[in-house]
């Protein structure tokens, strides 16, 4: 896979973290903080393992901190996925 949507980025949390009652992970959730969508730290670095795994990339632990909502989650993959099929 070149690129990681939204779609599957919802699976991958609900599938290692769970999904928080009242949240729905469907609407428009790009620019919520993950706090706000139920998630802690513990919950975003066991999806970044499983993503990492999943598509055999290694994701750099200081950009965490900028990846604070989905949507910036979702670009600091797929700069790593596009650096990876650019080789």
């Amino acid at each position: 896979m070149d690129r990681l949507e939204l779609g599957v980025l919802t699976r991958i949390l609900r599938e290692c973290a769970g999904e928080e009652e009242g949240v729905d992970l469907e609407g428009d959730v790009l620019d919520l903080y993950w706090v706000e969508l139920g998630y802690d730290s513990l919950a975003i670095l066991q999806t970044t393992g499983y993503i990492e795994r999943e598509f055999s990339i290694v994701l750099d632990e200081e950009a965490f901190e900028e990846a604070d909502t989905p949507r910036r989650y979702l670009d600091m993959v797929n700069r790593v996925l596009a650096a990876r099929t650019a080789v």
